[in-house]
């Protein structure tokens, strides 16, 4: 099945080329544990040192362009239109989203127990592919896009809903304001270490464990200490509600209103400290998920990708890779934040800075996001198409799809590849623009004085980041 799933090496130039399909060929022919994405080995032999220097070289003319454009030009290009008049959907007995929400449960519920009692096979089991491809991958970047949409799909609000109208409030606890938003940020790194460290994590019935352990613990945290517990410690929840205050759509007051991604952040007068270093670790562990497939990271953990051990070989380095990372991205953004300070003669202290400017950085997380998936997802939504025709994997065909095979031949021409590294770059340098326009704008907003000489040593911050975005993308990578 794996075999089926190879995407076409392209244009193979000597010896670095072939000993890269023989390590494809290896991996996807053993057998072993299919990661969360399973797009394969993919080398990219296009001439990506020139793609790499014109995407940073249109972040760095973005840095120029806002020291010499006027002030008023970043702050229209943020403004938000009224579309239309938004229903009070409090007057109803019964919300819509409860209702979606209960639905949407009902569905996982369904997801689990084939995930328990349906195919071994990752590639033809709803639950993994539903998880890692439709859910992972396709909603957190729609959401990113669009604005809240996991307010209608999310899996407790109206299982919460009916408990307590049968149950009532009366044993609610006070969520402990001391842990603040930490745990949220130690669910969402669990997570993130989940994805890319477990040995199987598309295994189905490992999963559908892990998925519902993960359910029940957050639904009984909702009933016990309330809507806090979603909002500060429930970690996959806290990082859709962030990436959707990038999204163009939000609902204000009595109207739906639109506006260029990320207008939303603007109004956003201060996050509380955790959060702010939940949307730094949003970012680094979206830099790790791509740098820990290269063959660069194989060599420094002293392995020969021509023979990879497999993932439970290399758990601990991944961990420990994925915690260093992270450390990076959080102190380099706040010695640039604090440079940044120190350049314009800003008193405001670091902690406050990084409060109001690390909302800033999550168009570049949802940016590379979509990069690193893209290719993985043309692949992986045709499996999830066939799995819903045939969730059993019986022979059925419930959606009358007739005789359904599973493509790669976008990946067989290097026309097709040309488009879609243009896709995966251009997602990357438009997430860095919109991030480099979201700072300056709230730097206009909160730096009393030379707000945009505070932004230097940031730009250049975010100038390394498009680099190292682009080179990940480009760089040669297996399991």
């Amino acid at each position: 099945m794996l075999q089926k799933n190879l995407p076409a090496i392209l244009s193979f130039k000597g010896i670095a080329a072939k000993a890269s399909l023989a390590f494809v060929i290896n991996l996807l022919c053993a057998g072993g544990a299919v990661a969360h994405t399973a797009e394969g080995g993919f080398v990219l032999l296009l001439p990506t040192d020139i793609y790499i220097a014109s995407g940073v070289l249109a972040v760095a003319l973005t840095v120029a362009m806002l020291l010499v454009l006027p002030e008023s030009f970043v702050s229209l290009s943020f403004k938000n239109i009224r579309l239309c008049h938004a229903p009070n959907l409090r007057m109803l007995p019964v919300r819509p989203h409860h209702l979606s929400s209960l639905l949407s449960a009902l569905f996982l519920f369904w997801l689990i127990y084939i995930g328990l009692e349906g195919p071994r096979d990752p590639l033809a089991n709803p639950l993994p592919l539903t998880v890692w491809t439709l859910w992972w991958i396709a909603f957190v970047t729609l959401q990113g896009l669009f604005g809240n949409l996991w307010r209608w799909v999310n899996p407790w609000r109206g299982a919460v809903w009916c408990f307590q109208a049968l149950f009532g409030r009366s044993f609610r606890l006070r969520y402990p304001s001391w842990l603040g938003h930490w745990v949220g940020v130690g669910v969402f790194l669990a997570l993130v270490g989940f994805v890319l460290a477990d040995p199987a994590p598309t295994d189905p019935a490992r999963l559908a464990r892990v998925v519902a352990a993960y359910w029940a613990v957050t639904f009984l945290g909702l009933i016990l200490f309330g809507p806090r517990w979603g909002h500060r410690a429930d970690g996959a929840s806290m990082m859709l509600g962030l990436y959707g205050k990038v999204g163009l759509f939000a609902r204000r007051g009595a109207h739906l209103r639109l506006g260029l991604n990320g207008w939303q952040l603007i109004s956003l007068r201060s996050v509380p400290f955790g959060v702010a270093v939940l949307c730094l670790l949003i970012l680094g562990s979206g830099i790790f998920d791509g740098l820990n497939e290269t063959f660069w990271w194989l060599d420094q953990l002293g392995l020969n990708p021509l023979e990879f051990p497999g993932r439970s070989a290399v758990i601990w380095q991944t961990l420990i890779g994925l915690a260093l990372t992270n450390l990076a991205v959080v102190a380099l953004f706040a010695l640039a934040l604090w440079l940044g300070l120190r350049v314009g003669r800003s008193q405001m202290p670091l902690r406050r800075a990084l409060c109001l400017f690390a909302p800033t950085v999550l168009p570049i997380a949802l940016g590379y996001h979509v990069a690193h998936y893209f290719t993985s997802f043309l692949v992986q939504a045709q499996y999830a198409l066939a799995a819903a025709t045939d969730p059993w994997a019986r022979g059925q065909d419930l959606l009358g799809l007739g005789t359904f095979y599973v493509s790669t031949g976008f990946f067989n021409t290097q026309d097709s590849v040309r488009v879609l590294w243009l896709c995966q770059a251009g997602s990357v340098v438009i997430g860095h623009v919109v991030a480099l326009l979201l700072a300056h704008a709230v730097a206009l907003c909160h730096v009393e004085t030379r707000a945009a000489l505070t932004q230097v040593p940031v730009a250049i911050f975010m100038i390394f980041c498009t680099f190292f975005g682009l080179w990940l993308l480009a760089s040669p990578r297996g399991f």
